[in-house]
């Protein structure tokens, strides 16, 4: 949310710039591009909430080559205890866990738009069946 200038849910390759910038890992246009290009799993050439936890889910399992702009974006977001605290890395796991929950209620609202359009195409294909045996009724 801090990066995403547009308010639009997603970090485009201008908003993924200024963040890496902000971060002290200024990328190059085309490192831009194929950051967002590795994750990018609907092919909109932006990063959606789980598009981007998928960066960290990658440098977890060692997918990311190390010298990629991914790989340094997932090292500035990881926490050093012995550096930050415990209270600091308490906070920030706080809100990693945080950012899990929105994710699951951003998912929960996916599904219940996709129940309530599959509840009005029935709705839909039950009146336009009503019409045509009034129609046919007419025809007689």
């Amino acid at each position: 949310r801090r990066y995403d200038a547009g308010k639009d849910g997603f970090i485009d390759l201008m908003e993924l710039k200024l963040m890496m910038e902000k971060l002290g890992a200024p990328q190059t246009h085309l490192g831009l591009k194929n950051m967002i290009k590795e994750v990018d799993e609907d092919l909109d050439s932006k990063l959606s909430f789980r598009e981007f936890l998928l960066i960290f889910r990658k440098a977890a399992a060692g997918e990311l080559q190390e010298d990629s702009g991914l790989h340094a974006l997932a090292r500035l977001s990881e926490i050093d205890v012995s550096t930050e605290g415990v209270k600091g890395a308490k906070s920030f796991f706080e809100a990693k866990v945080q950012a899990i929950h929105e994710a699951s209620r951003f998912e929960e609202e996916i599904k219940a738009e996709q129940e309530e359009k599959k509840k009005q195409a029935e709705e839909l294909k039950q009146r336009k069946a009503a019409f045509k045996e009034l129609q046919s009724t007419f025809k007689q």
